[in-house]
C-alpha cells in the first residue's frame, strides 16, 4: 500500500531547522509524499534501485500542476523535492508506477483529497486562537475520504515547554497540525 502525505507549509517551516522560502507563505496542505508501505513492517522502504529522476518524464502541464500541489516549502526548489521525493520513495514504486504515473497518481489524490477544502468546508481553518481536538479534525476527513487519517502535530514553539509548566492532571498542550496520512 501506499502513504499519502499532505503537509501544513506553516507547521513545516515553524519547525523547521532549514529557512523556510519566505516568498511562499502557503496556506493550503500540500503534498509532502507518497510512500510505499507495507503492513508488516509499516516503516517506508527508502533509497530502492530504480530509475533516475529526468524532468523530461514530467510533462510541462503535469510539472505546472506540481508546482502548485508539491511545492519544496522549505528551501523554494521544486526539482530538488521532486527529485529526492523519487530517489528516497518513487523508486520503490517502481513495479506499480513509472515516474510520470508516480507524480500524476500524486497530484490526481492531492486535487481529490483537498484536505485544505475538506477542513474548511467542515468549518476548521487556520485561527490564532481557535483549537480543535484530534477527533475534530479526523472526522470531517474520514468522511470525505472513506478512510482514518493519521495526523502528525508537532508542538506549539510559542508555548512553554511541557516540561517547565504541566501540572499533574493538566489538559494537553496544543501542537500544531503538521501532516495529514492516509
Amino acid at each position: 500500500y501506499f502513504q499519502f502525505v499532505q503537509q501544513w507549509p506553516p507547521a513545516t517551516c515553524i519547525r523547521s531547522t532549514r529557512p523556510c522560502s519566505k516568498h511562499r507563505p502557503l496556506q493550503i496542505f500540500t503534498i509532502h509524499g507518497l510512500w510505499p508501505s507495507n503492513y508488516s513492517k509499516p516503516t517506508m522502504p527508502g533509497n530502492c534501485v530504480g530509475s533516475e529522476f529526468k524532468m523530461d518524464n514530467l510533462s510541462p502541464k503535469l510539472r505546472s500542476k506540481l508546482k502548485i500541489s508539491w511545492p519544496d516549502v522549505e528551501r523554494s526548489n521544486d526539482t530538488e523535492f521532486w527529485e529526492g521525493e523519487w530517489t528516497k520513495h518513487g523508486t520503490c514504486s517502481e513495479q506499480a508506477l513509472n515516474q510520470f504515473q508516480y507524480f500524476q497518481r500524486s497530484d490526481s489524490m492531492w486535487r481529490s483529497h483537498n484536505i485544505t477544502e475538506i477542513l474548511k468546508n467542515a468549518s476548521i481553518v487556520p485561527h490564532p486562537t481557535q483549537t480543535w481536538s484530534y477527533s475534530d479534525i479526523v472526522s470531517p476527513i474520514k468522511k470525505a475520504t472513506k478512510r482514518t487519517p493519521l495526523l502528525r502535530c508537532k508542538p506549539d514553539p510559542a508555548l512553554p515547554k511541557k516540561s517547565q509548566r504541566a501540572q499533574p492532571n493538566s489538559p494537553p498542550q496544543s501542537q500544531l497540525l503538521h501532516e495529514v496520512v492516509f
